[in-house]
C-alpha cells in the first residue's frame, strides 16, 4: 500500500504544534506566577491547561506506539515517540507492549483487561461493595488509573522475568533486553526531571511538570477508559468498544480517537483517517454505543462497576448483581 502524501507534512506540522503549545505553556505559566498583580491568578488554571496538553503529548506518542506516527523509518519514529514521553517517565516499550496487550485482549472475558468490571468468589456483602465502589471512583475521578499504569511500568522495569510472566499475560513477549532498555530510557527521564530542578529550581520544575502531572494524572484517569466502560466481552476483541460524536476542539485535541471504535478495527489507520474511515459497529455490538458524547461517556462512569459474583466451588458465573 502506498503512503499517504498527506502524513509527512500533516505529522510534522502536528509535532511542531505539539511541542510549540507546551512550551508556550509552560512560558506563560511562568510569567503569571512571577507576576505580582491578577495574573498570578491565572497560574492554576495554567497548570490545569499545561496537565491536558500533556495528554494531547500522550496521545501524539501513541500513534508512535503504534508504528504510524513516522512509518517509513521505525528508528524515527520510536524516538520521537520516545522523546514526548520522557515528561511522562514513560518509555515507550513498555508503553507499546501494555497497549498491545489491550488490543489483542480487550475485554476478552470478565477478567482479562476489563477495568470496570471485579469478579469476587462467593457473596459480596455491602461494606466488600462499598469498597470496590470506592477503588473505582478513585481510580476514575482522582488519578487512580494513573497510578495503576505507573504501578504497571514499575513492575516491567523490575520484575524478573520468571516472576512477570506469571503475573500477567502482559508480559508474554518481555525480554531482558527490552527491561534493561527500558530501564535506561527511565534513567534519561528521572535526570531530565532532576537536571530541570536543578537547574531552574524546585518550583520551576514543579510549575511545568511537577504539578502538570498530576494534573495530567486525573485527566487520563478520567478519559482512559469512556471508550469501553460498560460494553460487552467475548472473542471479539475488536469491537468492545464505542465510538463518541465528535467535537472540533476535542477532535484537535484528542487527534480524532472520539472515532475509538474505528482505531480498534483498524490500529494502523493514522489519526487523520480515523474519520475517513468510520463505519457502524457490528449489529451484534451496536449495544455498546450507550452514551453519544464525551460529557456523557465520562458521567456515565458515576454508575460504578460491575461486580460479578462467583460460586464458591465452582467457576461458573453467578451472574451480576
Amino acid at each position: 500500500m502506498p503512503a499517504d502524501p498527506r502524513h509527512r507534512p500533516l505529522t510534522s506540522r502536528l509535532l511542531c504544534e505539539t511541542v510549540a503549545l507546551f512550551a508556550i505553556l509552560a512560558a506563560a505559566t511562568l510569567l503569571a506566577d512571577r507576576s505580582s498583580g491578577p495574573l498570578r491568578a491565572l497560574v492554576p488554571v495554567l497548570v490545569v491547561a499545561q496537565g491536558m496538553w500533556l495528554h494531547r503529548i500522550y496521545v501524539v506518542a501513541h500513534e508512535a506506539s503504534h508504528g504510524k506516527l513516522w512509518p517509513d523509518d521505525r528508528r524515527i519514529n520510536d524516538l520521537l515517540g520516545q522523546v514526548l514521553l520522557l515528561p511522562l517517565l514513560l518509555p515507550l516499550r513498555i508503553h507499546r507492549k501494555i497497549h498491545a496487550f489491550h488490543h489483542g485482549h480487550n475485554r476478552r472475558d470478565l477478567e482479562t483487561s476489563a477495568l470496570d468490571t471485579f469478579v469476587v468468589r462467593g457473596r459480596c456483602g455491602p461494606l466488600r461493595r462499598a469498597g470496590y465502589f470506592a477503588l473505582w471512583y478513585l481510580a476514575v475521578f482522582a488519578g487512580g488509573w494513573f497510578l495503576h499504569s505507573l504501578i504497571s511500568v514499575v513492575l516491567f522495569l523490575v520484575l524478573p522475568l520468571r516472576v512477570a510472566r506469571r503475573v500477567s499475560p502482559a508480559f508474554k513477549g518481555w525480554r531482558r533486553r527490552d527491561q534493561l532498555a527500558s530501564l535506561a530510557i527511565f534513567a534519561v527521564a528521572l535526570a531530565l526531571h532532576l537536571g530541570l530542578g536543578a537547574m531552574f529550581g524546585a518550583r520551576t520544575w514543579a510549575l511545568v511538570i511537577g504539578w502538570p502531572l498530576l494534573a495530567f494524572a486525573w485527566c487520563y484517569s478520567v478519559l482512559v477508559y469512556i471508550y469501553h466502560y460498560d460494553t460487552d466481552y467475548g472473542p471479539a476483541v475488536r469491537h468492545h468498544v464505542r465510538s463518541l460524536r465528535p467535537h472540533p476542539l476535542a477532535a484537535w485535541w484528542l487527534l480524532g480517537f472520539s472515532d475509538h471504535a474505528t482505531h480498534h478495527r483498524e490500529p494502523k489507520l493514522p489519526w487523520y483517517a480515523l474519520a475517513e474511515h468510520r463505519q457502524p459497529l457490528p449489529p451484534e455490538h451496536e449495544a455498546n454505543q450507550k452514551v453519544e458524547t464525551i460529557a456523557a461517556a465520562i458521567l456515565q462512569q458515576l454508575r460504578g462497576p460491575r461486580i460479578i459474583e462467583l460460586s464458591e466451588n465452582a467457576d461458573d458465573q453467578a451472574g451480576p448483581r
